[in-house]
């Protein structure tokens, strides 16, 4: 298995057709939400951590730590052999980046962190883009067109509409955001939402990009990863010789930022939201 199975899944849309879709019961879905808040108190701890000097390793593993106290398993760690607990992709790094000693925090890094945990056998995952010290101006609205991006996706998961209208408006809200910075981002289509539930990646995936009205219909019960990944340049992504982390071909910076999200007869319930 390549890289590509982990935190911004990369499948086929042929998948929509061809298997089923997990619809949970209330009771699942709120055993879903203890999974996420688990999730989220790992990465509100990574954000606390993240300074000039600190390596992605302690990172990874003050995450793990959290998230085993709560009672849970890390769901990345040994997932298709995935050495870590989270992901932590530096600067031009998108996606499954590996923890290291080696990769040490500087002023003006940017930093997405990816992370996952199972409790009870439910699953939860999110990421953040974080900063270290100060940015550019380019890379604070690069992270905040793809957090717009993913909230303007939230808000399209309603009971009845198509899988599309969630890329639809994560694409919409990206343009808008274009429009608002003077600027083009790059909108990485190789990888993208998924599924999530029992496991952690199912169907079906979730473009962040493409027309309206497409896909399967949303139902109650549901439950779906949000995940915009927007950079700096070109949408063209690399994955190296780890067979793991994704860069962009360009060098540029990237930014991610990830829920999970239930469709309710309330609109959309985001699992992983902190408390």
């Amino acid at each position: 298995m390549t890289g590509g199975l982990l935190g911004g899944l990369r499948l086929t849309i042929a998948s929509w057709k061809s298997r089923m879709i997990e619809i949970k019961t209330p009771a699942q879905l709120d055993a879903m939400r203890a999974a996420g808040l688990v999730v989220a108190s790992a990465l509100a701890a990574v954000a606390e951590a993240a300074k000039a000097g600190v390596s992605t390793a302690e990172l990874d593993e003050l995450a793990e730590q959290t998230i085993r106290d709560a009672g849970a398993v890390p769901s990345f760690k040994g997932y298709h052999g995935f050495p870590a607990s989270i992901c932590a992709s530096v600067n031009e790094q998108i996606v499954h980046g590996i923890p290291s000693r080696g990769q040490v925090l500087a002023d003006g890094d940017l930093i997405s962190v990816d992370c996952g945990a199972i409790l009870d056998d439910w699953h939860g995952d999110s990421a953040v883009t974080l900063f270290v010290g100060s940015v550019t101006d380019a890379e604070q609205a690069l992270s905040d067109a793809t957090r717009d991006a993913m909230r303007a996706g939230i808000a399209a998961v309603t009971p009845g509409a198509r899988l599309t209208d969630i890329s639809h408006a994560i694409e919409t809200s990206v343009h808008a955001s274009e429009r608002a910075h003077g600027r083009q981002y790059g909108i990485v289509r190789e990888y993208g939402g998924h599924g999530i539930g029992s496991a952690m990646h199912m169907d079906p995936f979730l473009p962040n990009y493409g027309k309206p009205g497409k896909g399967p219909r949303l139902r109650v019960g549901m439950a779906i990863a949000i995940e915009p990944m927007l950079t700096l340049g070109v949408e063209e992504t690399v994955e190296l010789e780890d067979g793991w982390t994704v860069v962009t071909a360009d060098g540029s910076r990237a930014a991610h930022w990830e829920h999970t999200v239930a469709v309710t007869d309330d609109g959309p319930w985001v699992l992983t939201a902190p408390e």
